[in-house]
């Protein structure tokens, strides 16, 4: 009979995934990844099949709680602008207050192992800031270009604010804002 799986060493092993992954690549060993969490090498794979099953779930981890971040305490009821911006100050500070996750996140999410079934997962948790963008823009300058295309130029944008935010973090709330009124005359 198999042992029970336990969700704490679950965490564990993602959480050394995490962090063997931004010191050695998407290459690092298995080994390596039991051995930072405290695990047996074969018990890696009680939970985690295969390395490719580990990579995409440490993707869809990583994807949700990024947008669970993004998307907490945002009111409602309120302007695009103003949620726009809640979000996006929620966004740019889960990634600089979680730099390796970000980069990791960043690594899987052009990775040829994560499955077109992860990639479609990890979309559908980010339908709601989808759907705020495309309202986002619905006036703007951006109004007829592919959705896609204006997600793209949102997420280099940020890319973008949060690499100097995390460079000048005494300055790091003016690069939010700067970032985001960079963006939002770009959409609005």
């Amino acid at each position: 009979m198999p042992r029970p799986r336990s969700d704490e060493k679950r965490s564990a092993i993602l959480e050394a995934a995490t962090r063997i992954i931004v010191t050695q690549g998407l290459s690092a060993p298995t080994a390596g990844i039991a051995k930072e969490a405290g695990v047996p090498n074969g018990s890696l794979f009680t939970y985690f099949e295969t390395k490719n099953e580990l990579l995409n779930q440490l993707y869809l981890e990583l994807k949700g709680e990024m947008v669970a971040a993004a998307l907490k305490n945002v009111p409602a009821r309120t302007e695009p602008r103003e949620r726009f911006f809640r979000v996006w100050q929620n966004w740019t500070n889960w990634a600089i207050t979680y730099p390796e996750k970000r980069h990791v996140l960043a690594q899987l999410s052009v990775s040829g192992e994560i499955t077109a079934h992860s990639r479609a997962v990890g979309h559908a948790m980010m339908a709601d800031l989808a759907e705020l963008a495309d309202r986002s823009r619905a006036n703007g300058p951006m109004r007829k270009a592919p959705l896609g295309f204006v997600l793209a130029i949102m997420n280099s944008v940020a890319e973008a604010t949060m690499d100097y935010m995390t460079q000048d973090t005494s300055n790091a709330k003016n690069r939010c804002k700067e970032g985001f009124d960079a963006l939002w005359r770009m959409v609005e």
